[in-house]
């Protein structure tokens, strides 16, 4: 049975912020809207969703980008041959910045910047920053790996998958998108629902939600040139807007977590004066923030089959106090 979650308007304020969900599931939690992938939600969608063994994986090579945004470090791959006695034996290097491609925001990553706390009021100053060195379980801070990534990898994100594809909705409806993806454009709530609606689809408490919005779809199209140049520009992308109905809808709908193929969940950057909707999914309501998700082959899936459900499972890296990380994500139909 659903638990029955307070609305968002029944949310109280945290300072100048609506909506803060901190006392929802007690104030030492560290797993925020994750709570909802209960057993029985993970077995209810499994039992549901799972029929014809197809899978399909939602994470883009971590090559790509080969130039990050948001000025990131690019990700570096060495494969290393191993020395004698063996012959034929490899191993392999990988360097990357957690969030340089696709990647779950962690708790740790994005606070609430005008009143200088993250998710449950915890200060900047709880966390450790520099190289972190945890020698063995029987020696690890609980303050220090506070809020970090390795709580969503050992519970893992697993639950019924809701796909919104805004790319097939607005070019089934008005042939083509209406928009840029690579520039500042805010998608509305009514775009979500009208999405939802066309494709057949209700929610329910504990869903994924993941949302296309054409960045991956431009990217696979353009030159290499085009590409890199992302990198050395301001960063522009559409996405959510950042609306107190955005944030009803996302809130009241219940969703375990949130995702889009965009680099930047939300439009960037915000409008002038608008917080961030980081700081409210991240910092108030402990939400997991889903970015450059490749989502083109499930597109196709779902366009193929009429199902926009499935099941989808992400078991993050279990990185103690980790900030973000690889999602791991798939679709099972």
């Amino acid at each position: 049975m659903s638990r029955q979650l307070p609305s968002f308007d029944e949310l109280p304020n945290f300072n100048n912020f609506t909506g803060c969900a901190w006392e929802v599931w007690g104030r030492d939690d560290q797993l925020g809207t994750i709570n909802l992938l209960t057993e029985d939600v993970v077995k209810q969608a499994a039992t549901e969703e799972i029929k014809t063994g197809k899978t399909v994986c939602l994470n883009w090579p971590i090559n790509f980008p080969a130039k990050p945004v948001f000025d990131r470090q690019p990700p570096r791959h060495e494969v290393v041959p191993k020395a004698l006695p063996f012959k034929i034996v490899n191993d392999d290097i990988i360097h990357i910045n957690t969030q340089s491609g696709t990647q779950w925001d962690g708790l740790k990553h994005f606070g609430i910047a005008e009143h200088g706390v993250f998710y449950q009021n915890t200060p900047p100053e709880a966390f450790q920053t520099g190289h972190i060195v945890i020698p063995g379980p029987d020696n690890i801070d609980p303050e220090l790996i506070k809020l970090g990534i390795h709580n969503w990898a050992q519970h893992g994100i697993c639950g019924r998958g809701i796909f919104l594809d805004l790319v097939k909705y607005y070019t089934d409806t008005q042939g083509d998108i209406p928009y840029d993806p690579w520039t500042t454009h805010g998608i509305p709530v009514k775009d979500l629902e009208a999405c939802a609606q066309h494709e057949g689809v209700t929610f329910r408490q504990g869903d994924i939600l993941l949302l296309r919005v054409g960045f991956m779809r431009k990217w696979n199209v353009v030159s290499q040139p085009e590409r890199d140049a992302l990198s050395g520009k301001p960063e522009t992308f559409a996405g959510i807007e950042q609306s107190e109905d955005m944030k009803r809808f996302l809130w009241d709908n219940h969703f375990a977590a949130v995702a889009s193929d965009q680099p930047a969940l939300e439009h960037w950057p915000p409008p002038p004066g608008v917080p961030h909707l980081h700081c409210t999914l991240l910092g108030l309501w402990g939400m997991p923030i889903g970015e450059f998700f490749d989502l083109e082959a499930l597109s196709k899936q779902c366009a193929e089959t009429g199902r926009y459900t499935f099941f989808f499972s992400s078991w993050p890296l279990n990185v103690l106090g980790g900030v973000a990380s690889p999602p791991n994500a798939a679709a099972y139909f």
